[in-house]
């Protein structure tokens, strides 16, 4: 493609060279990068950025040779062009000299100490430096001493034999042989997984012919391969020498071991834990879980496997202490503090628990509404029919205490179809007596008998005779409540026929009724006393008399309209 170009001319634009090759040198293809960076080189020599973009090229290719004449190019008419001097850092300390990188990136760090490439790039060098030489501190200089060690010296130089001519080809042999402080050993440990790939090449390069066109090509390929291995050998051995790898494995060794210790104990003192609640010691778990926590806490955040999940285990512990302790509200507490860590992590399992533990909560403490919200929000994340069937289970109690009839009812069934997908028959048991008490207080006796009846079919098959008594008693009670109900029934309709056949009377009844009932009226009196009440009300008796026939008339007319009715 670039060769084609070349011959009739470029193209394209600079700034289309200079894209593609940004592309490429992304996509890995390198070679092509640097064709695309110097045909837009040659287009526009001066520009700087295109001389640092084929630099990076260069490098990765493991050409530091020219890597670095681009980069000093970038910097002949800017010697302070920031980009020109980062990658003339990189390419010297890519090269393992590190001081002169260092004096770059210090002088890179002092234009533009924004740039957090600078700052890295010290912190790097200067590393490497004090893994190659060691730190100033560890060295201790003092005045005191003696030169015989230089004259010693001197007296092996005077006495050193002379060389002979047949040892030639044996300093020749060693000139080719691989450096004296990198043995195959510190090779295979500096190359890592790359050893492999180095043996292959090796291997390749002694089967392939160079004479042939072909083989030709792969004798070149196998040996620039063998090349960058080679430098990148060269390279890590002076960035990073043996002993500080050496020095730092121990030190993680160590770090390892720390962080072994500290998961060790968390898992111990969480079965402990568990062992204490489910043994009833509800006090010693809480204390145990409030020791632990406080512990892990001080510990660094890397110091343990999933920190944050821990610290929620334990809440989850301390509230389940406090709620079988009877302390609701502490335990109100912990649950939260759960829920929220599992949020934060964006956590399922963590958040379906929580929610779990504090609808219990509220369930015990009596907030029945409360308690249905939180399980309906951990309905989404149950994940087994089983789960499930205990929740609906749960949420229709709750609505039977808040006389939610209909839905607890509607719950039931729901935890009836669940169980019976997960094929439990405990839960299949508890689903149809909360069917059978809902259908009591709506009223339904006549179904709630069924499933009572139903239920206790269930509870023979299980052997459950605690149940069988409980659902026996409350069958007969609803048994007792039809029979009540019908014969209530009857009741009402004899009294009101009884009514009605007493209801038509004569007239002479009622008038002799009334009659008596005036004589008992009437009050007795002294003999005395009568001519005073018979002069006294001599004006009055005709007009009680008129009264009292009326008042009988009246009388005559209501028993006559109720006798028609």
């Amino acid at each position: 493609m670039y060769g084609e170009e070349q011959e009739d001319g470029p193209k394209g634009t600079f700034e289309s060279y200079k894209a593609e090759g940004d592309i490429l040198y992304k996509q890995g293809e390198f070679r092509k990068a640097i064709d695309a960076f110097t045909t837009a080189n040659e287009m526009v020599p001066t520009d700087k950025n295109c001389l640092v973009a084929r630099s990076k090229c260069y490098l990765q290719l493991g050409d530091t040779t020219k890597a670095l004449q681009d980069a000093e190019a970038s910097l002949s008419e800017d010697k302070d062009f920031p980009l020109g001097l980062l990658q003339k850092s990189e390419v010297l300390y890519s090269m393992g000299d590190f001081e002169m990188a260092l004096v770059f990136y210090h002088r890179g760090h002092k234009l533009r100490p924004e740039l957090q490439e600078f700052r890295l790039g010290i912190q790097k060098a200067q590393e490497a430096i004090d893994n190659s030489v060691g730190s100033p501190a560890r060295v201790k200089l003092s005045k005191e001493g003696d030169l015989s060690f230089f004259a010693k010296q001197d007296e092996k130089v005077t006495k050193k034999k002379p060389t002979y001519a047949y040892k030639a080809a044996k300093v020749q042999e060693k000139k080719m042989a691989p450096k004296s402080g990198t043995s195959e050993k510190t090779v295979k440990q500096l190359l890592g997984e790359m050893y492999g790939d180095k043996e292959y090449l090796e291997r390749l390069l002694k089967e392939t012919d160079p004479t042939s066109r072909s083989g030709n090509a792969i004798y070149d390929l196998v040996t620039e391969g063998l090349h960058y291995l080679n430098t990148r050998t060269d390279f890590w051995r002076q960035q990073k020498p043996m002993y500080a790898r050496k020095k730092n494995r121990i030190v993680q060794r160590k770090g390892d071991g720390m962080k072994n210790n500290y998961n060790q104990y968390v898992i111990n003192e969480l079965e402990k834990i568990d062992e204490a609640q489910a043994a009833a010691n509800y006090d010693e778990s809480l204390k145990m879980a409030q020791k632990c926590l406080k512990q892990v806490e001080s510990w660094p955040v890397d110091s343990v496997n999933n920190k944050s999940e821990v610290v929620a285990n334990l809440h989850s512990a301390m509230g389940n202490a406090h709620l079988e302790l009877g302390q609701f509200d502490s335990s109100l507490k912990h649950h939260q503090r759960d829920l929220d860590i599992a949020n934060k992590e964006n956590s399922e399992d963590a958040k379906s628990r929580a929610l779990d533990n504090l609808g219990r909560v509220y369930a015990r403490s009596q907030k029945y509404q409360k308690a249905i919200g939180v399980w309906e929000e951990k309905l989404p994340l149950s994940k087994s029919a089983l789960e499930s069937t205990w929740l609906f289970h749960e949420i229709g109690r709750c609505c039977l205490e808040l006389n939610k009839l209909q839905d607890a009812k509607d719950y039931g069934e729901k935890s009836m179809a669940a169980a019976e997908e997960a094929k439990d028959d405990v839960w299949k048991l508890n689903a149809s007596v909360l069917i059978a008490q809902a259908e009591v207080k709506l009223g339904d006796l006549q179904n709630a008998a069924d499933s009572f009846e139903r239920s206790l079919e269930m509870a023979k098959l299980q052997g459950d005779s605690a149940a069988e008594r409980a659902i026996t008693k409350a069958l007969e009670d609803v048994n007792d409540r039809i029979v009540k109900g019908v014969r209530g029934e009857d009741t009402v309709e004899t009294e009101q026929t009884k009514d009605t056949e007493e209801a038509p009377q004569t007239t002479e009844q009622t008038e002799e009724k009334l009659t008596a009932n005036e004589e008992q009226s009437v009050p007795v009196e002294d003999e005395d006393d009568n001519d005073k009440v018979e002069n006294d009300n001599e004006g009055t008796n005709d007009n009680t008399a008129d009264n009292k026939t009326d008042e009988l008339e009246e009388s005559q007319k209501e028993e006559e309209q109720t006798v028609a009715e």
